[in-house]
């Protein structure tokens, strides 16, 4: 009986460590913060900790005396809670005020979760939930691109201006009109030098290259610098 349960045990140690690591892959891939090495320890741990939290439910015997009752997934149930201070550790303000990480911060939880389901005995539902996550942060992105919303199909662009002749403001606002690109924030500060920062955050195609985009806008007359980056 007791090489039969250290056995399962390994099994389970294994399955989790396999289905951390193609999670922890296709963070790698994308070169995120948490990669294979993370998600491999929250996945191997959470499946160790749940398997400790259900066997030691069931260590204690019952006497006449004392009569002892434990939650089996009390302990496991506390990696769900816990685990929301290492997703909070990989988000993000980026000086754009736009917000990175929260897709690594919810496969961080994902993992976490699938530890816990090979853990708790449910091996097939743990290979279906992480063929879904796979899919849903890989392949749905995609194909939303082509049958999605217009706004799914856009990225989002952020500029900085440095313009000297405050009239110049107005033809570049109409030459980003003119080639439709959305105009979804605009922000104008006038610097010490006499200059004008512009800061705008545009929406154009996904099939548009940002440097197609920084090779127009720097070619108007009366920019003296231009600053560009990719929001997507």
């Amino acid at each position: 009986m007791m090489e039969y349960v250290d056995i399962d045990i390994l099994i389970k140690l294994g399955i989790s460590a396999v289905l951390g690591l193609i999670i922890g892959l296709e963070r790698e891939l994308k070169r995120k913060p948490v990669g294979l090495k993370t998600s491999l320890v929250i996945s191997v741990v959470s499946c160790l900790l749940t398997i400790v939290s259900i066997e030691s439910a069931y260590m204690f015997p019952n006497s006449d005396d004392v009569r002892i009752t434990m939650d089996p997934l009390r302990l496991a149930a506390q990696i769900v809670s816990g685990i929301g201070f290492l997703g909070a550790g990989v988000i993000l303000r980026r000086g754009n005020d736009s917000i990175s990480g929260l897709t690594t911060a919810a496969m961080i939880w994902g993992a976490a979760g699938i530890g816990i389901a090979v853990g708790a005995g449910f091996f097939v539902e743990a290979f279906a939930g992480v063929t879904l996550l796979i899919i849903s942060v890989e392949l749905v992105p995609y194909v939303m691109k082509f049958i999605g919303p217009k706004q799914l199909r856009e990225k989002e662009i952020s500029l900085q201006l440095f313009i000297r002749d405050k009239d110049q403001i107005e033809k570049v606002m109409s030459f980003l009109m003119e080639k439709k690109y959305i105009i979804r924030r605009l922000r104008i500060k006038d610097l010490d030098n006499g200059d004008h920062l512009v800061q705008i955050r545009v929406a154009v195609d996904y099939r548009e290259k940002t440097t197609d985009v920084y090779a127009l806008v720097s070619s108007l007359e009366g920019i003296n610098k231009v600053e560009i980056e990719s929001m997507n």
